[in-house]
């Protein structure tokens, strides 16, 4: 008997007791796979998980759609929401109406682009704060790793930070100064003496300073001017001075396949190595992206067919392992969006809610499944931030949900989004799959009411 028939047998033993919440489908996405079923939960956690005809009794009950699939809520470990200090920008409500919409019910905020940065205990609670007041979704947070704050690592990590982000060249803002190699396996090595994470933008400086200027509107100079070897360059040292400390490192955004190989052959020889990849350099062109389309400027860059093809790879041989948004907005006035050039422009895409559909597109052409989306979008992010009780669908984890309608479409709008600033390089693509409801808790997110929670690392 599997662990799962385990649980739901003895689960059968109580069905008669009453539930807050009974949710029941003929296609519901546990962690056993895709079934009929139903789910009770009290309290906020899921306690039952019956086949559909058990008839769990409880005080609201949601039926899922023959058209719909019922999903654990996906976690998205890489979102910038820049409040307080650059709220224009993003903001927490904005945020987080973004992400429930999008089916995301966990965010882990990252610690650059607000101000004060998360570089110490009290610019963490400072952030706390503006978050607790217009959280819709659950929200945790990252620290930083700059120069001069080792001495606040270790407080942070007992704050409950998830783990430290660190440059390798310029941030983009100057309140997040970039770490030079040998600081960074510094710092390495203090986060392995309390078993943190270090997660890293790897970009090497020296390499993009002696790159051609970005300066005008062609997207092909901006391509040149962050090239391949700089990613490379970076992760090859993110990975020498992992292997060095023993640290648990994760390489953030990859958008050069090049470096697949070094990741996988660092793994195998027991380099505590993850790494992420995002849906622009997974469903973009450079080829397609026409002069002076300033929305599609981000860093790394995205690439070329090839590159593409060989990311997906990465992702279907477990080389990759999460899909997360790089969510990183900002007005459309520092997009440049009026002159199109790609020297001047801010470097983000804005792509919270449209994560689960852009991704399940791409997905469901290639022929992978709506299971495997959701390993990567939900399962395995949950799992790099140590959150057990999310990222899933079985008894005891949270009663956080999406409810999907894989085959309905709609055609992007920016002038619907929920995030602030209407620009995206998505605008006017037809996706697959509409997010119609998401849960937290066991409570719908009504778009009214803040009902997430602020949450810390766990252990």
């Amino acid at each position: 008997m599997s662990i799962n028939e385990a649980v739901e047998r003895e689960t059968n033993d109580n069905a008669d007791l009453d539930f807050d919440l009974v949710i029941r489908g003929e296609r519901i996405l546990t962690t056993a796979g895709m079934a009929a079923r139903e789910i009770g939960v009290r309290d906020g956690k899921i306690v039952a998980i019956e086949p559909l005809g058990n008839n769990l009794q409880g005080a609201r009950t949601i039926e899922v759609g023959d058209d719909e699939v019922l999903l654990p809520g996906l976690v998205d470990t890489h979102v910038h929401v820049n409040e307080p200090g650059r709220t224009e920008w993003e903001g927490f409500e904005s945020a987080t109406k973004a992400a429930a919409a999008g089916g995301v019910t966990t965010i882990v905020d990252m610690p650059l682009n607000s101000i004060p940065p998360t570089v110490n205990l009290e610019a963490l609670e400072i952030k706390r704060e503006a978050a607790s007041k217009n959280a819709y979704v659950n929200v945790g947070f990252w620290g930083g790793a700059i120069p001069g704050n080792k001495k606040d690592l270790r407080q942070l990590h007992e704050a409950g930070v998830f783990g430290f982000k660190c440059f390798l060249l310029h941030s983009g803002v100057d309140e997040f100064p970039s770490l030079t190699v040998d600081e960074m396996e510094e710092d390495m090595a203090e986060l392995a003496s309390f078993d943190s994470l270090m997660i890293v933008h790897a970009e090497d400086s020296d390499i993009i300073d002696n790159s051609p200027n970005p300066v005008g509107g062609q997207y092909a100079g901006f391509l040149n001017s962050r090239p391949r070897d700089a990613e490379n360059t970076a992760i090859a040292q993110v990975i020498e001075r992992a292997r060095k400390t023993g640290v648990r490192a994760h390489v953030l955004h990859l958008s050069s396949s090049d470096a697949l190989e070094m990741i996988r052959e660092a793994r195998a020889e027991g380099v505590k190595l993850t790494v992420e990849t995002c849906p622009h350099y997974l469903t973009l062109l450079a080829e397609d992206i026409p002069d002076g389309a300033t929305a599609f400027k981000c860093c790394p860059p995205i690439r070329e067919n090839d590159n593409r093809e060989l990311l997906w790879k990465g992702l279907e041989e477990g080389i990759i392992d999460c899909i997360v948004s790089d969510h990183s907005p900002s007005t459309v006035d520092l997009k440049d969006v009026e002159n199109g050039d790609f020297g001047v422009a801010w470097g983000g895409v804005a792509s919270l809610q449209l994560g689960l559909p852009l991704i399940w597109s791409e997905a469901k052409g290639r022929g992978l499944k709506l299971e495997q989306v959701v390993q990567w979008m939900g399962v395995n992010p949950s799992k790099l931030a140590g959150l057990s009780a999310k990222g899933g669908i079985e008894t005891g984890k949270d009663a956080d949900f999406a409810i999907f309608a894989p085959e309905d479409t709609f055609e992007v709008d920016v002038a619907k989004l929920h995030h602030k600033n209407p620009i995206s390089p998505y605008q006017g693509k037809t996706l697959s799959g509409v997010v119609r409801r998401s849960i937290i808790a066991g409570a719908d997110v009504d778009f009214q009411t803040p009902g997430g929670k602020l949450i810390r690392r766990e252990h």
